[in-house]
């Protein structure tokens, strides 16, 4: 069946004026589905909607989603089982990236239902939408695809009719374009779905499924980017399993972009990081001076199941942007930055929260993008707003929790930036503190252990951090009952720091505190007495 062209003729009438009109009427190309294409929560959503729809209920339909999630298949999914059913008598798809297409679609959809041709395709669109408008017996879809901006279908929006249906895909959530209208979130695959789908795509090459449900978590279940990933498998050799893929995609040294195939799967047009920076630079350019990227960089750092919304407006966030795009910034324009980046489905704010989301592919393309010089700042930015964000004391366990979550997510992506030559950076002990602080001593003990080890590696056994991250594990010994192994601990620790401190530096007497401290405790109270002293 060929969805571009008129597929059959129930009906042929003349209109005045103008040429035969054959009907049903296909206008525009509705895309082919995707090779092992599954039925998802989305079609189901969106067969619901279309056969309730009424008066009352919203007769067109909003997918918004992050690129890449399949939008254009779900709809084409449907036009296809409408048109093959006989479900509709005008089945029209306009690829909705300017207004100038959008008028073009609906001009041609005029021509072809009045056998009438306008030379002006604006004149051509108010046609077909006077058209709609009249009591008919026709019924009809009409699909904008991939609309960039919701302003582009003002004056063209169809009217609601009790037999015609309006669907429109878009990573945009304006309140104009969703207000009076049913909206429909299309996700990412399930962890089943995602399964499904490379034991389908791999089918005739088992041994390369290897790693398959590692590989789909790693990828965030996004189906373009498992799409590409198989394709990528099956592109390169019987040895190329999802487990080498994964090996490859976890080297920070490769770019997002060089684990594409050379060929694209499903006549997609663009890659998983092409299509991010699409709707990155889009909305670049509706915030206040070009501030979606520095704010999405340092979103990239984080962890991308729960960011402190907080942390996006702090002093340090606000430095960092401001001396990124060299001009002065407020708490307001983040604000409204951070909204502009919901509104292009590159966040997600979760208001019950206060937090927001985003896909860790989509970190990822930002990440690669960021120019090496700039990478050491952006990291100490991230770190600096979460130790703004860190309370004085541990007692909100969420809030403890979240942060925990971003600085170990920093601390994934943070490429040595926050323990170098300089020194630790002041939010790698307050991580640990703040677990002692919740009575989480056995996980900050094992945090600190591999933090002393990057101390000694890095910084060598004299710097002060060292000598921080020393005294602070002799403690949590201590804490966890061991009073003997907390007394040695300061007890070695002290001569190391009389050998290269002296006696009267502050840190040498908080070790001598903390080394009386633990004699007393382990009962040997003429060796407390004797510190104290």
């Amino acid at each position: 069946m060929n969805y571009g062209v008129t597929a059959g003729s129930i009906a042929s009438v003349v209109m005045p004026g103008g040429r035969a009109v054959s009907w049903p009427i296909c206008v525009g190309i509705v895309p082919p589905l995707a090779n092992q294409r599954l039925n998802r929560v989305a079609d189901f959503e969106l067969a619901e909607a279309l056969a309730h729809a009424s008066a009352t209920v919203p007769v067109c339909q909003v997918l918004t989603g992050l690129g890449g999630v399949g939008k254009t298949q779900v709809v084409a999914a449907l036009a296809r089982r409408l048109w093959d059913a006989r479900r509709v008598d005008l089945l029209v798809w306009v690829t909705a990236a300017s207004r100038t297409a959008i008028l073009t679609g609906l001009a041609e959809a005029a021509a072809r239902v009045t056998g009438v041709e306008d030379t002006d395709p604006e004149r051509g669109a108010g046609r077909f939408l006077a058209w709609m408008t009249e009591p008919r017996h026709h019924r009809w879809l009409i699909v904008f695809d991939n609309l960039d901006e919701p302003r582009h279908l003002t004056g063209l929006w169809p009217p609601d009719h009790p037999r015609g249906h309006t669907v429109v895909t878009t990573r945009r959530r304006d309140s104009a374009l969703t207000i009076g209208r049913r909206v429909i979130d299309v996700e990412v695959f399930t962890p089943q779905e995602a399964a499904t789908y490379l034991r389908c795509t791999l089918a005739a090459h088992p041994h390369r499924l290897d790693g398959a449900d590692e590989l789909a978590a790693d990828l965030g279940y996004l189906p373009l980017a498992l799409a590409q990933a198989a394709t990528y498998i099956l592109d390169h050799g019987t040895r190329m399993t999802c487990a080498r893929y994964r090996h490859r995609l976890a080297d920070q040294r490769r770019r997002l972009a060089d684990l594409a195939p050379d060929v694209l799967p499903d006549q997609h047009r663009d890659t998983v990081a092409a299509t991010w920076a699409l709707s990155i630079e889009r909305a670049d350019r509706s915030t206040s001076a070009g501030l979606a990227r520095p704010v999405l960089e340092i979103v990239a750092l984080l962890d991308p199941h729960g960011i402190p919304l907080a942390a996006l407006t702090t002093k340090s966030t606000i430095a960092y942007c401001g001396t990124r795009l060299g001009m002065r910034i407020d708490d307001e324009d983040l604000d409204d930055t951070v909204q502009v980046l919901h509104r292009f489905a590159l966040l997600t704010i979760d208001e019950s929260t206060n937090t927001v989301r985003t896909h860790g592919l989509l970190q990822r393309a930002v990440r690669d993008a960021i120019e090496p010089a700039r990478y050491a700042a952006l990291v100490v930015a991230a770190a600096d707003a979460l130790l703004e964000m860190w309370p004085p004391v541990a007692r909100d366990l969420h809030l403890i929790q979240l942060l925990h979550a971003n600085s170990t997510a920093l601390g994934g992506n943070a490429a040595g930036h926050l323990l170098d030559a300089a020194g630790a950076h002041p939010v790698l002990l307050r991580a640990v503190r703040s677990l002692d602080e919740v009575g989480l001593v056995k996980e900050a003990t094992a945090k600190l252990v591999t933090l002393h080890e990057g101390c000694l590696r890095v910084l060598g056994p004299d710097h002060l951090d060292t000598f921080a991250a020393r005294g602070m594990l002799a403690y949590l010994w201590g804490k966890a009952g061991d009073h003997r192994g907390a007394a040695e601990g300061f007890e070695r620790l002290l001569a190391d720091q009389l050998r290269v401190l002296g006696p009267h530096h502050p840190d040498t007497m908080s070790a001598r505190a903390g080394l009386a401290h633990w004699r007393k405790r382990m009962g040997d109270l003429t060796g407390a007495r004797i510190a104290f002293e």
